[in-house]
Formats: structure tokens, C-alpha cells, sequence
């Protein structure tokens, strides 16, 4: 019985810009495999190009060379509209600065995926969402109303809500007090073991990263260790 096909698959991605300085490198002949319903935490210093990596593997940025298999298709085979629509179907995004819209409410924001999806139940699913992540009284809130801790725990909510095959988290404790970043990371893995998700996740908090299934670590836009894989937590 043959294997199913991973999750994420890049092969030789290497990131090149020009400045006022001359050539940049930013990554170099990165290749690593994420199984589907696995983890991995990306880990290394500001500036090792981490964040780069992970908008690479999304196809939010594009390579100056290399490739990327995602859910089966190839990333930069495909048109800019083409490949935000396969990111649409497969992706959901978590992100330190939360990235919620500010005039709307923690419902409208957890409803706003579903809507663009056209789906009819987006309110029933969006309620339920949220309560499960423990704001089931602070539907109608706007952003600013809620704690660091609330705010991204709707921004969980909505990346969960579409039950995305993958799950992009960059630093998403960054900005949140230990407490508070703990809580908020017990409900990311618990999320993710309930809805099979792969995980692929941006931290410079090393114990995030041992929770994971695996870890590469990014030095000089290179990865300085092959992969260690453990037992996630």
C-alpha cells in the first residue's frame, strides 16, 4: 500500500533580492517534507528567514528558484489568481498581529471566510467556532474590545473554521504574555489534533517547537540541522 502524499513538499528554494547594498540571499537550496497530519516548527534567529519560508511554502511570496508541492499541486506552476484560490481551499493563517478587521465583530470576522466561500450555514459555524474557543459571550465584540489572548483565539477560530488541510502559524504567541501564549498554544495542538490538520509553525520559543512532530532550524537562510523528529506533546 503506497504512502499518501505529503502534505508540503519543497525542493532547491532559494530567495534572492536586490537592494541598495547589491544581492541579498534571504534562503538557499531549502528542501524539507511535511507529512499530512503532522507538525513542524520552523525555528531560528530574527533575520534567518524564517517568516520568508513560511510565505514561500504558502505561495504568498515566490521563489527566485525551486519549487513547491502543496496538497498535490505545484505552487508556481500556477497564475497568481489560480494559486490564491488553492491557498484559499487549503490554507488557513494564524499571525501575531492577529490581522482581524477591526470594524467588524469576532462573529463577522470568524463568518468572513465562510461567506467568501458562499456557505449558506457561515453564522452556525462561525457561533459554534467561537465557543468552542471559549468566546461564546463575545460574539458581538469588536477587536479593540477584546485582550491580546481573545483576539487571537478569533483568529484561531477563523483559521479552524474552514477545516483547512493546513495550518500556517507565524509566531503566533509573539506578541502575548507566557500565560497567556501557553493557553493559547494548548488550543492550537488541541485544535489541530481534532480536525487532522497539518501544522506548520514560525517560533523562536523553543518549547513550541518540541511539541511538534519535527523542527528544522534556519541559520543564514540555510537549514543548519536536518529535521529532528519526535513525539509531539
Amino acid at each position: 500500500m503506497s504512502s499518501p502524499a505529503p502534505a508540503i513538499q519543497a525542493s532547491d528554494l532559494s530567495k534572492v533580492v536586490e537592494d541598495s547594498s547589491g544581492t541579498l540571499s534571504i534562503l538557499h537550496n531549502i528542501s524539507l517534507t511535511v507529512p499530512a497530519g503532522e507538525s513542524l516548527a520552523i525555528v531560528g534567529a530574527s533575520g534567518s528567514g524564517k517568516s520568508t519560508l513560511l510565505s514561500l511554502l504558502a505561495g504568498l511570496d515566490v521563489p527566485s528558484a525551486g519549487r513547491v508541492m502543496l496538497c498535490g499541486r505545484e505552487m508556481f506552476s500556477m497564475g497568481e489568481d489560480e494559486r490564491a484560490a488553492h491557498r484559499a481551499r487549503h490554507i488557513g493563517f494564524v499571525f501575531q498581529s492577529f490581522q482581524l478587521i477591526a470594524h467588524l465583530t469576532a462573529l463577522e470576522n470568524v463568518m468572513l471566510p465562510l461567506e467568501l466561500r458562499g456557505d449558506r450555514e457561515a453564522r452556525a459555524k462561525a457561533t459554534a467556532m467561537l465557543t468552542r474557543v471559549g468566546l461564546g459571550q463575545r460574539l458581538k465584540h469588536r477587536p479593540a474590545l477584546l485582550s491580546g489572548g481573545e483576539q487571537q483565539r478569533v483568529a484561531l477560530a477563523r483559521a479552524f473554521v474552514v477545516h483547512p488541510d493546513i495550518l500556517m502559524a507565524d509566531e503566533p504567541t509573539g506578541s502575548l504574555d507566557h500565560a497567556t501564549g501557553q493557553a493559547v498554544m494548548d488550543l492550537m495542538f488541541e485544535l489541530n489534533r481534532e480536525n487532522g490538520t497539518t501544522l506548520v509553525l514560525v517560533t523562536h520559543d523553543a518549547q513550541i517547537a518540541q511539541r511538534c512532530h519535527s523542527q528544522i532550524r534556519i541559520g543564514a537562510g540555510c537549514i543548519l540541522a536536518e529535521p529532528e523528529v519526535r513525539m509531539p506533546a
